[in-house]
């Protein structure tokens, strides 16, 4: 009878998908045909008689210099994987290679201004080795990091005009990316070293025999990720040529995804196993599906370009809804994109560094498991550098404000992305307290299990929803926008897809 039940119920939500998603998909080709003379950032398509949406200048920008990234990825990791071949290479040894591939790299991103990086990297390194085994060394290293997390961002990356005129001429070669952009992930990679460091002398907080139990990847012979991070490794891999090929190393260097410096170094010595040469040829064949999909996305669907352009103002509650839907889609597979090309290089190299976005974003129903798996190797990152070491689940309520805050000036010091950052946390509450209460209630026959799905899936909606407010706050209309917001939705029309 519960299988039966089951099945039939099965049948209705895949009927009701199957609708929503036309209806979505329907209205969004619509929108865009009849206001795209009005949008900002479209361009003459590949596609014959559309238009492509590259509107979003990091998209734009990652897309335009696809060949080149690849030619030089290409040729750099030939280089690295030829000369650990044939001189049989270690740690040391590949940490020299892969500083000099990177210092290479740097230099033509960042012209100078790479002495910029080299300088705040050698001052932490000297920070670390000085005052690693302190029991205060954890405040040193944040202040240390977030100081010039800040300066950086007010300074816009200093000039060498400001240490003398002699050194003026400097100025002039800024190479072709901005460095303290790129500094942010540096920063993260500083921090992780440095705790790394700190921590070198205790055992590993994972009990390796109960994980190994548990863990797929470990019971099959394999050496998972969480393993590799929480293992400390010799105090000799501490090396100042390993630590900066780490903060450096070119395949993840502008993006990511991030990976502690445990796990780094000890894939420097012994490259990782976990993905056969097929799979990693599968997982860029993959990578290429994934593209040609968003090439047809942005042919099609100018969700983008509805938020950036301002037209979404005009827009009725449900159009709103549906643009919202699709920026949050877009804005996945843009990072999907970008996060797994950076990583496809550093698996070829023998570098595993953690899956972001593990799951499709519609698969997420609650706010917990989205940040898990949106940006999951930041998740991790802070997990274990800022939120364990600030008292973890026992002060739960108070750290994922702390956590949030950090998370919005490490991307940039603007007031948007800070009501981004406390409007999700504001959201985060509830949540929390329902998921609590949720654990006492005892499931005990077929209707309890059917409402308490109904009720789930009431709150992945509104889930789905605070996050579409949340990043239109923070990316799109700011703070500002917030009463312009409420009111629209709170309309007779708007009220049933309102989340206040």
């Amino acid at each position: 009878m519960n299988i039966s039940w089951r099945q039939k119920e099965l049948v209705l939500l895949v009927i009701y998908a199957v609708i929503f998603y036309i209806i979505v998909i329907r209205s969004s080709l619509q929108l865009s045909n009849d206001h795209y003379k009005k949008l900002y950032g479209l361009r003459p398509g590949l596609i014959s008689s559309q238009f492509n949406d590259v509107s979003d200048a990091q998209w734009r920008n990652f897309r335009s210099n696809l060949p080149i990234l690849t030619f030089v990825f290409g040729l750099f990791i030939l280089i690295a994987n030829t000369l650990r071949a044939f001189y049989n290479l270690k740690a040391e040894g590949m940490s020299v290679v892969w500083l000099l591939i990177s210092l290479a790299y740097l230099a033509y991103l960042h012209g100078a201004f790479i002495i910029f990086i080299l300088s705040i990297a050698s001052a932490n390194y000297l920070l670390v080795k000085i005052l690693g085994r302190t029991k205060y060394f954890p405040f040193v290293l944040w202040v240390f990091n977030l100081s010039f997390l800040l300066c950086n961002r007010i300074y816009e990356g200093y000039s060498f005009a400001g240490f003398g005129d002699r050194w003026a001429y400097l100025d002039k070669f800024r190479g072709t990316f901005r460095w303290h952009i790129c500094f942010n992930f540096v920063v993260l990679r500083m921090i992780s070293f440095g705790y790394d460091y700190h921590w070198s002398d205790y055992y590993s907080s994972v009990d390796q025999e109960k994980h190994t139990r548990h863990c797929t990847t470990c019971s099959s012979g394999k050496i998972c990720y969480r393993t590799l991070q929480e293992r400390s490794v010799g105090i000799e891999k501490f090396s100042y040529t390993t630590y900066l090929c780490f903060l450096l190393y070119a395949p993840l260097y502008i993006a990511g995804p991030i990976i502690s410096f445990n796990a780094f170094a000890s894939q420097l010595d012994t490259p990782q196993k976990n993905y056969t040469p097929k799979q990693v040829a599968w997982y860029g064949i993959r990578w290429v599906l994934s593209l040609i999909l968003m090439e047809i996305m942005t042919h099609f669907f100018y969700y983008n370009a509805f938020a950036i352009s301002g037209i979404w103002k005009q827009l009725s509650p449900m159009e709103v809804f549906i643009v919202g839907y699709g920026v949050l889609n877009f804005m996945w597979l843009k990072f999907f994109l970008i996060w797994r090309y950076f990583r496809f290089w550093a698996l070829v190299s023998g570098i595993e560094a953690p899956e972001n976005m593990p799951s499709c974003i519609n698969n997420c129903y609650n706010l917990e498991s989205f940040w898990k798996t949106w940006h999951a190797s930041f998740n991790k990152w802070l997990v274990r550098y800022m939120y364990i070491p600030l008292g973890g689940s026992r002060r739960k309520l108070l750290n994922v404000w702390v956590v949030f805050t950090f998370v919005a000036i490490w991307h940039d010091l603007e007031w948007k992305l800070l009501s981004w950052a406390w409007l999700t946390c504001i959201f985060f509450i509830p949540e929390m307290l329902v998921k609590s209460a949720a654990t006492s209630v005892k499931v005990d026959n077929a209707f309890k299990e059917f409402v308490f799905r109904e009720l789930s899936a009431v709150a992945g909606a509104i889930t789905i929803t605070c996050l579409m407010v949340a990043n239109l706050v923070g990316f799109v209309i700011g703070p500002s926008g917030i009463s312009w917001l409420k009111s629209v939705f709170l309309q007779a029309e708007g009220s049933f897809f309102s989340p206040f």
